[in-house]
């Protein structure tokens, strides 16, 4: 429980849509009905049933995030959500002790660095890359091309934050050490952490070692799923994160809302905290010290604990 810890709680990887409706390599991505999904070609349950309307608003998030004694979260962005940036730009005007928002941009075409510092201009304060979309059937686009380090270095000079997604293993791990050498003052998240469950996740993982790169858990729940709460292979995992680059570089992030499909927001983190694996100093910054001061959160909200009518 968070007051047992005497922490507040921050999730680093989290997502918002209004509606989905767009297209990835080539196949659709489509709000249906009853929390469901066209999804790449087949039909899946992508939110809670009871969100019928397929919309993923920011205020049914801050009412999971009240319940569930999340003080805020980071929104990253998606290419299968579609573009959310005019969305997210009015939940930052509304909302701006609770979320931290990433912008996107169209990373397939030629311009997106000026699409970037517009986002910038407009008061985006990070930019979220899903890099293991950049690799398509007819198209790879290089997290180190010319394009693409213009834009790490407005980013830089304005600190702006990038939460990036890599590609499974150490595929696009020369890449991005390339984009740190060369611009070693960026802030750096690293998602899904590094894909623990995927041959070669140690390399994304050590990137860590770098000053300025942080490695956040959105998904973990997921990539254990089959295995199910409380999830003791993702604890391993953790704790050999620590091992490597220390809890310091560590952050948790939900991948709300589609884990909540599975499990409550609650459980997509209290599994850490029923944990006798790690101490209690170690939740707490991996549960929302270290995300705090990443990412600059300040005035975070006091959320009491509500007894559940079951209980």
């Amino acid at each position: 429980m968070e007051k047992q810890l005497g922490m507040k709680i921050i999730d680093a990887h989290s997502h918002l849509w209004l509606r989905q409706d767009t297209k990835w390599n080539g196949k659709v991505i489509k709000t249906m009905k009853n929390g469901r999904s066209m999804f790449l070609g087949k039909e899946v349950q992508m939110l809670p049933p009871f969100m019928i309307d397929g919309r993923n608003s920011a205020e049914v998030f801050l009412s999971n995030m009240d319940y569930a004694q999340v003080s805020a979260a980071v929104v990253v962005q998606e290419f299968i959500d579609g573009m959310q940036n005019d969305y997210l730009e009015e939940v930052a005007a509304h909302y701006p002790e609770r979320f931290f928002v990433c912008g996107l941009c169209d990373y397939f075409h030629e311009g997106f660095s000026w699409q970037a510092e517009k986002l910038i201009d407009n008061g985006f304060r990070g930019i979220a890359i899903p890099g293991h979309r950049l690799l398509t059937d007819r198209k790879r686009v290089m997290l180190n091309s010319p394009e693409m380090m213009h834009m790490f270095h407005v980013m830089e000079e304005h600190g702006v934050i990038l939460s990036i997604t890599l590609a499974d293993g150490d595929m696009q791990v020369g890449e991005i050490k390339e984009v740190i050498q060369e611009c070693p003052r960026l802030k750096i998240a690293i998602g899904h952490f590094g894909m623990p469950t995927v041959k070669g996740w140690e390399e994304q993982m050590k990137l860590a070692r770098h000053e300025n790169v942080m490695v956040e858990s959105g998904g973990i729940t997921w990539l254990y799923n089959s295995e199910f709460y409380p999830f003791p292979s993702a604890i391993r995992a953790i704790r050999e994160a620590i091992d490597m680059v220390g809890v310091e570089k560590l952050m948790w992030g939900s991948d709300y809302p589609r884990t909540i499909t599975a499990i409550t927001y609650r459980m997509s983190y209290d599994f850490v905290t029923k944990s006798n694996e790690l101490t209690d100093g170690e939740k707490a910054a991996f549960l929302g010290g270290n995300a705090q001061r990443f990412y600059g959160f300040r005035d975070l909200v006091d959320l009491p604990y509500i007894k559940n009518m079951s209980e």
